[in-house]
């Protein structure tokens, strides 16, 4: 067989899979998504129920739609011949090794925003407006996309000219020296991003509450570490979905709270959330994913610089100038099929976080307070209550909410 038909076989399959994923979750949300778990009885109402529905399936079904949209150019793109013709051009053009990849590169990722920019107005301004979480207005949007622009041609630029310049320093041993880059890189973003990066979105300010500032306070000592940044963030400039998160690194991390979060739960409430994040801090399990994420990466660069060395991949995809960049899309696509079984193994571990997490959350701040900020979380985001096992394991991050409870409920 064809080794170009082969791979595109694969690519059907590993995709194909993944949209049975998908429709296996909205059949099991039409048949059992109206049925109010247990965990929910008296907590939330039918109506509620029936609006998490609608909603989840509107967002599945134009996640059909988007995806067979970035599916088609991507066939479109390598196997119908479009990589080779982009790839002459900039083969032609006669720039320097370094210049030719920044401008490979950064000419795709273009092209692939141009293509994502309406699905993202559509998700925005009808399904999101639709469903009374988008406060975002079309200027904000418009800005929005101009700084993320602007900020990732700048982050793109500084990696294609680092990795291609050490590329072309060390041709034999580059992919040590690309991971031991990027790996610096990132601890470096980690560290300056809540200062310079996230700053240019929304506004961070201390929690102004005294009161729960006292009870944050408290409640980090109880835990035995040092809680000296825990703020508020102006999330609702833009939706209406509450959060909470963890960012930075060293002296930068800190704790951020939705506004829209503080505004809707009461102090015990918002105290269980904070216990779950100090939860993942005390766990370390930020170093913990960083440690397997690198280790996958280092594994991923050595193989990656085995496979470029000779014209194999060009070869096999019809490839008249025989560039790197082009091999690297190649080898993107491939570590793209093959990736799916580590991709549930990541979200499996990262489940495992949130249960050792929400362990935390209740020896801190006690059961009941956890259970009912996640019922409100929930309820507000209109999460889906009944999602398939297979869904779960390809792409939960966190247990069903419903499991989490029940996990709760165990430990009382």
């Amino acid at each position: 067989m064809d080794m170009k038909l082969a791979i595109l076989g694969l690519y059907i399959v590993k995709e194909g899979f993944e949209y049975l994923a998908s429709y296996l979750n909205f059949r099991h949300l039409q048949r059992a998504g109206a049925r109010v778990p247990p965990e929910f009885e008296g907590k939330v109402d039918e109506n509620v129920v029936g609006k998490m529905v609608r909603y989840e399936a509107e967002r599945t079904r134009f996640g059909f739609f988007s995806g067979a949209v970035d599916n088609a150019a991507a066939v479109v793109f390598i196997w119908g011949g479009v990589l080779n013709v982009y790839n002459s051009w900039i083969a032609g053009l006669g720039l320097p090794f370094a210049a030719s990849g920044w401008l490979f590169f950064l000419l795709l990722f273009y092209a692939g925003e141009f293509l994502e920019a309406p699905l993202n107005l559509y998700h925005t301004f009808r399904i999101e407006n639709k469903y009374g979480f988008n406060t975002m207005t079309p200027g904000l949007w418009v800005s929005d996309l101009v700084k993320s622009l602007l900020i990732a041609s700048a982050v793109i630029s500084l990696l294609a000219f680092a990795g291609f310049g050490l590329i072309r320093w060390s041709p034999r041993h580059w992919w040590f020296w690309v991971w031991g880059f990027l790996f610096v890189f990132g601890i470096f973003m980690m560290y300056i991003s809540p200062y310079v990066i996230e700053p240019l979105f929304n506004k961070f300010v201390p929690v102004e509450d005294e009161a729960l500032r006292e009870k944050i306070a408290r409640m980090a000592g109880k835990a035995g570490i040092k809680v000296s940044r825990v703020l508020k963030v102006d999330a609702s400039r833009r939706s209406r979905h509450t959060n909470a998160y963890f960012t930075g690194i060293g002296k930068t991390k800190r704790i951020v709270l939705y506004d829209t979060l503080l505004q809707g739960m009461d102090h015990d409430e918002v105290l269980s959330v904070l216990a779950h994040e100090i939860g993942h801090w005390k766990k370390r399990h930020l170093l913990k994913m960083m440690a397997a994420f690198e280790a996958a990466s280092f594994a991923g660069l050595w193989v990656a610089s085995r496979l470029v060395r000779g014209d194999v991949l060009t070869r096999i995809f019809g490839i008249n100038a025989e560039t790197l960049f082009a091999k690297l899309v190649i080898l993107g696509l491939i570590a793209g099929i093959v990736s799916l079984p580590l991709k549930a193994a990541a979200n499996y571990l990262s489940r495992a976080h949130e249960r050792q997490a929400d362990a935390e959350s209740f020896r801190l701040a006690g059961g009941p307070a956890m259970i009912s900020a996640l019922v409100k979380l929930s309820r507000e985001n209109l999460s889906n209550l009944n999602p398939h096992p297979l869904y779960v394991a390809l792409y939960y991050s966190h247990p069903p909410v419903a499991e989490r409870i029940r996990y709760l409920e165990a430990m009382k």
